[in-house]
């Protein structure tokens, strides 16, 4: 087996195209969702097209031609891990709010009498 790092993760499980940002084997979020749905990611040396799949200690994960292993470490926080959740958790937010606004909305425009004569 070729050498390969570790990496700790501090939740588990973790989705792997997130995992692949934390452990910069690509740039952004699109790269790696673009880099698993292309059929470039083996995640116990098996080919992954699931871009959430959920990746757990020991899983062995490679991608463009860097191989790591996973680690769980509940202590180790790092800055870009706590940032990535804070902003899912943001975005998750701002899409409840505007589904809800648009319910409103449309039950507005359903629920008000006609004026018209």
């Amino acid at each position: 087996m070729s050498e390969h790092s570790i990496i700790d993760i501090c939740v588990e499980p973790i989705e792997l195209c997130n995992l692949l940002k934390i452990a910069n084997m690509v740039d952004g979020g699109g790269e790696a969702k673009t880099m698993i749905s292309a059929g470039n990611v083996l995640v116990n040396n098996e080919v992954v097209v699931q871009k959430r799949k959920k990746i757990r200690r020991g899983d062995i994960i490679e991608c463009n031609g860097k191989i790591i292993e996973i680690a769980y470490n509940p202590s180790k926080k790092s800055a870009e891990f706590i940032s990535t959740v804070v902003l899912a958790s943001k975005n998750s937010k701002k899409k409840k709010r505007a589904k809800s606004k648009a319910r409103i909305i449309a039950s507005k425009t359903v629920t008000e009498p006609s004026t018209e004569s």
